[in-house]
Order: structure tokens, then C-alpha cells, then sequence
């Protein structure tokens, strides 16, 4: 068995996430604390009871998710369960790299804090949205976008997995898109209810925000190897920063990334955080694969047995 830690992003949030495992784990605990003390407030609470729309601003949702990441792995961690490899879905990527012992928990956890406010602030509300166009090939989806680039910014921005890619720009040339993607036969395209443009070239300026704070950050030797979004490959030590700052404003290669892994021989994913989209998209990936999740007590015992621990 061949295992790799993967780790969700933004959107998987709820409040009451990773309380359960707080209650139980003194492991667990233990980083939450580090991460009250890091942030010099409670998320925590924040965590365990909301409120919803405190937790769902995206300075707070992104510190918040990795705190119970790495939370959870550490749980893992203690039972002997190891990974090969890992890699996260945009904020994910930094849940893998405080796994691969390349980013401190604390540095990683300021860090996520400010890219979310970055990217929350470089474009005002109302100005960028993001859609879903699901049953249609990456090549017709980008075709799309290169088509409604006349009326406004409108790229590619989640590479899911087959048949789902997420595109990401400007509101009109969005909504433009949405229509010609139905037009193409989509089986659905969808306007999201995100806050911003996530992963395109409009949040160029949050990766040069980010930059400056990523100058003090050391990154250390990678442990374990962590596949970048920006690449689908391997990241080297060197460049860490560079691939965390163009993440911002690039498409994440997820269903890539996962192929990448497969290939080289990963045959079971543990999803660790809230919720279980990426155990959904490995198994759109490649039905083969083992893929399990793990964000509370139940969901422990289920990955548990199953890996035979």
C-alpha cells in the first residue's frame, strides 16, 4: 500500500469541525493551541462553534481548515500511519507542506491568514465570481474561455477531475461563459457563491502581497515529497515560495496533481480535514483507488480499519 496525505481547501469549512477530535486527542489539542497562541485570538471557537458568518470570511476560513488538518494528521500521525507523498488543494498545498516538515505550523498558519485577506482585498466585492462547468472537456472549457476573453477576464481556475473543471474571472465574462458552456451541453454550469476570483490573473496582486511575507518564512528540507499545484509535480525545496505565490492567481491542478501520484504508484488517498470532496474527485480520477477521509471520531475508525491499523 502506497499512501498519500491530501488536503482539502477553502469551502469545506463548517462550524463544529475538528471539536470532537479536540475533545478526544491531546494531540489534537495541542495545535489548536498553537494556533490561538500564533494567531492571538480564539479559532478554535471558531472552529468548534462559528458563528458561520465569522468562519466563512476567507481570512479566517483558510487559518481555520489547516488548523484541523494538521490537527487531525497529527492524530494519524501517533497511530503509525504515514504518507509517501502528499498534496493540497490551494490552501491545502500548506497543510502538506507543514506535513513535510518544509513550513513551520505557526508560520504556515499566519501565513493563510494574511493570503486570505489578500485575496479577499485585491478585488472588491461584486467585481469577480467564479462557476462550475461540470460534463465537458477541459479542452471545450478552455476553448470557452478563450472565446469570452473579448468581454472580460474569464480563465480556468479548478481543474477537479473529469468533467469538472471550476473557471474563474471577471462576473460578466463569467456569466457569459456559464451560457455558452450550456450551449455546449454541459450538464450543469453553475455561478458559485465564493467571495472572489479565485485562481486567475485578477489576484496577481494577493501572490505579490504574499511574497513579502513569504521573504521572512524559511521553507526547510521537504521530508516527504509534496506535489505543487502550480506544476502537478514535485516541489524542490528552492521553489517553495515561488509556487506558493503564483498558486494564487494560477489554475490548481488537482486532477492532474492526483495523476501524478497514481502514476507513481500511490494506490490509497487519506483525505484529511472537513468534508470529502477530494475523496470524491480521486474516485472520478480513478475508481481503483482506495480513498478515504478523516474530520471526526467515525470517519477515524472507518480510515483506521481500513488500512488495517
Amino acid at each position: 500500500m502506497k499512501v498519500a496525505f491530501i488536503y482539502p481547501g477553502q469551502g469545506a469549512q463548517y462550524a463544529g469541525m475538528g471539536k470532537e477530535i479536540y475533545q478526544k486527542y491531546q494531540e489534537a489539542r495541542e495545535i489548536f493551541e498553537r494556533a490561538d497562541e500564533a494567531l492571538g485570538f480564539s479559532i478554535s471557537e471558531l472552529c468548534f462553534e462559528g458563528p458561520e458568518e465569522e468562519l466563512m470570511k476567507t481570512e479566517n476560513t483558510q487559518p481555520a481548515i489547516l488548523t484541523v488538518s494538521v490537527a487531525l494528521t497529527k492524530v494519524l500521525q501517533k497511530r503509525g500511519i504515514k504518507a509517501e507523498v502528499t498534496a493540497g488543494l490551494s490552501l491545502g498545498e500548506y497543510s502538506s507542506l507543514v506535513l513535510a516538515e518544509a513550513l513551520d505550523f505557526e508560520d504556515a498558519v499566519r501565513l493563510v491568514k494574511n493570503r486570505g485577506k489578500y485575496m479577499q482585498e485585491v478585488v472588491p466585492q461584486g467585481v469577480g465570481t467564479m462557476a462550475a462547468i461540470l460534463g465537458l472537456e477541459n479542452e471545450v472549457v478552455e476553448e470557452i474561455c478563450r472565446t469570452v476573453s473579448q468581454v472580460g477576464i474569464v480563465e480556468p481556475a479548478n481543474y477537479n477531475c473529469p468533467g469538472q473543471l471550476v473557471i474563474s474571472g471577471e462576473v460578466k465574462a463569467v456569466e457569459k461563459a456559464v451560457e455558452l458552456a450550456k450551449e455546449k451541453g454541459a450538464k450543469r454550469a453553475v455561478v458559485l457563491a465564493v467571495s472572489a476570483p479565485f485562481h486567475c490573473s485578477m489576484l496577481k496582486k494577493a501572490g505579490e502581497l504574499l511574497e513579502r511575507d513569504l521573504e521572512k518564512i524559511e521553507i526547510k528540507d521537504l521530508k516527504i515529497p509534496v506535489v505543487s499545484n502550480v506544476t502537478a509535480d514535485y516541489a524542490s525545496k528552492d521553489q517553495v515560495k515561488d509556487l506558493l505565490i503564483k498558486q494564487v492567481s494560477h489554475p490548481v491542478l488537482w486532477e492532474q496533481s492526483v495523476k501524478r501520484m497514481i502514476e507513481d504508484g500511490v494506490d490509497t488517498f487519506v483525505e484529511i480535514g472537513p468534508g470529502k470532496t477530494l475523496t470524491g474527485f480521486v474516485k472520478k480520477i480513478d475508481k481503483t483507488k482506495n480513498a478515504y477521509n478523516f474530520e471526526d471520531e467515525e470517519s477515524l475508525l472507518k480510515t483506521l480499519s481500513a488500512l488495517g491499523v
